[in-house]
């Protein structure tokens, strides 16, 4: 087979069925191959960083791989943002980029950059092919790579010579194999240890992370398994959403620096601590020497480079999460003697902070509130199979708050990167991977604009993408950390020269709703879930309201500000000078 042959059978071979890319002279070859066959369906984006996060968001919706494929140059350097993306929030995500000619490289020849180099610190490994009998097996170890263990990005670089010249194709079964061998299974006595400090604890909490989902139906379901066999209250990063149904008698809601009072005091407060498939990032510790530190720590991840990388942990266990949480769930059957009755006393005071109701809110008959926009969105679609995905911003932790989530793979947004531009294309991904399902895009009038053009491409494709933009007219998490940090100085925070999205709607052939009246909202959404086409949905929210509570920066979880604390005198004296800094 040619080069450009061997990367249309791998992709065959490794059950690819759907491509996201933007074509350019260095892999118009394979383009070609593209162009002569049926079984890999290509999806035409507008930009290069469109293709990326289009394939996260098929990628995070269907638990496969997501595949991309750009040209040399802009093609690649375009792709880096989405690769970054995936790295930090574990998204399988293969890249296949076009290179110049072998006799090229490092000659500066037009559209060459350094790839491999560019994307080594934002890919879980990188590739350059420079012998056509090599592509075949780097392309299935590509597969292998990123989807095992931790998942993640890799690129696989091709020069167009290489796609030209004739070689051998090794199937999947008699390619070399990738010497990456992740550990999968848990160590017995560190499970037997943790079920043990499970059993003693007092005040217990459950912190489960995106690792739950990489890990299929199967780890949520157990998840849920064990939450009903202890009786802990359980609690989740943004990541790891519908892992445990927001519906569940032990939910907590979200943590960290947007999450629920209720959610960060027991963090602060428990005894025992049981993370899953989470990393400690910041955005959910907060201060580092001042997160739970009455708690010992059970710590289960498959990345052995994450353990006790950001929080020291009592009991380590390096494993797969669903794997892991069978055995536990095995375990505690057999020998755990906990008694659910002890933990009356922890239950009574996380009622305590719930009656706080920290995600309160002012109602508005005149304006609509985004939170309440949130809340009849999630009223209109409960009940049906709806894959949410979100831009970067209030918006996305207004989501987060409101709207709940019963199944795993429902949600999709931007946690570690916080990449602006993400939700739209990643709409597309996920309704190319589910046709019939209902996709909307939750999305803030600043963040939508950055990846707009890809309207074009939902229209193209006949992906009836919903678009729900909470328009408040500003880059909403900028002016609200300048108004409480920075003195109500609003620099450069305010969109101007906004585009009427109806109008743009129309443009781009797609269908435009307008609403700023609470009283109408409920039936234009209806209207936004009936069209059988794109939609633009210009919500006009409250321009000022800030997203409360929150975690200042510096601060520890029981240092939060909540609706009713959030004075200007008050977050003058939570947030000190060091936290300034951090932000």
């Amino acid at each position: 087979m040619t080069g450009a042959e061997m990367v249309v059978q791998a992709l065959r071979d490794n059950g690819v069925k759907h491509l996201f890319g933007y074509p350019g002279g260095a892999v118009l070859p394979i383009y070609d191959e593209l162009f002569q066959q049926d079984d890999v369906h290509h999806i035409l984006v507008r930009h290069e960083q469109g293709a990326g996060h289009a394939a996260e968001g098929y990628a995070r919706s269907t638990g496969k791989a997501g595949v991309m494929l750009v040209t040399s140059g802009p093609g690649a350097t375009n792709a880096v943002t989405a690769l970054q993306d995936a790295l930090m929030d574990s998204i399988p995500l293969v890249c296949i980029t076009g290179q110049v000619p072998t006799a090229l490289i490092g000659s500066d020849a037009f559209q060459e950059c350094d790839t491999v180099g560019i994307t080594r610190p934002c890919t879980k490994h990188n590739w350059l092919v420079k012998d056509v009998n090599d592509l075949a097996g780097v392309l299935h170890e590509a597969f292998v790579v990123a989807t095992t263990g931790r998942p993640g990005p890799v690129v696989v670089d091709v020069p167009k010579d290489v796609q030209f010249a004739t070689g051998i194709y090794t199937p999947p079964q008699t390619a070399p194999r990738v010497s990456y061998h992740p550990q999968v299974d848990g160590d017995m006595e560190a499970i037997k240890a943790a079920v043990e400090l499970m059993a003693e604890a007092k005040r217990p909490v459950i912190y489960s992370g995106g690792g739950v989902v990489n890990s299929g139906a199967e780890a949520s379901q157990l998840l849920r398994e064990l939450v009903d066999l202890t009786g802990f209250p359980i609690t989740s990063t943004l990541m790891g959403l519908g892992a445990y149904p927001a519906s569940g008698k032990n939910w907590l809601g979200m943590l960290g620096m947007h999450g629920a009072y209720e959610a960060n005091m027991a963090m602060h407060d428990c005894d025992v601590m049981l993370c899953i498939g989470a990393r400690f990032d910041d955005r959910i510790t907060g201060r580092i020497d001042a997160f739970s530190p009455h708690s010992r720590k059970i710590h289960i991840d498959i990345d052995p480079s994450s353990i006790n990388k950001n929080v020291h942990v009592d009991v380590p266990i390096i494993g797969d999460v669903g794997r892991v949480l069978e055995d536990m769930v095995r375990l505690w059957r057999a020998t755990a003697r906990a008694d659910k009755k002890a933990l009356y006393p922890w239950w009574e005071q996380i009622a305590r902070w719930r009656a706080r109701d920290s995600f309160a809110y002012a109602a508005n008959k005149d304006v609509i509130m985004p939170q309440f926009a949130i809340e009849r969105l999630y009223e209109a679609t409960k009940g049906r199979d709806t894959f949410i995905t979100t831009e970067v911003g209030q918006h996305q932790m207004w989501a987060a708050q409101f709207y709940g989530f019963e199944k795993p793979n429902r949600w999709m947004t931007s946690g570690g990167l916080g990449t602006m531009g993400y939700g739209l294309p990643a709409a597309l991904g996920v309704q190319i991977a589910h046709p019939d399902s209902l996709v909307i895009d939750i999305a803030g009038d600043a963040s939508v604009q950055m990846t707009i053009q890809e309207m074009s491409s939902a229209v193209q494709h006949n992906a009836p993408i919903k678009i729900f933009i909470l328009n408040n007219q500003y880059m909403g998490m900028v002016r609200q950390w300048q108004q409480l940090l920075h003195g109500n100085r609003l620099s450069h925070s305010y969109t101007e020269a906004m585009p009427d999205f109806v109008k743009l709607a129309e443009a781009y052939g797609c269908h435009g709703i307008r609403c700023d009246k609470p009283d109408e909202l409920d039936d234009a959404i209806a209207e936004m879930i009936s069209v059988k086409k794109p939609v633009l949905f210009d919500c006009r929210v409250a321009a000022l309201a800030n997203c409360f509570p929150m975690i200042p920066s510096g601060k520890a979880h029981n240092e939060m500000l909540l609706p009713d604390e959030a004075t200007d005198e008050a977050v003058a004296n939570a947030i000190d000078a060091k936290g300034r800094e951090l932000v």
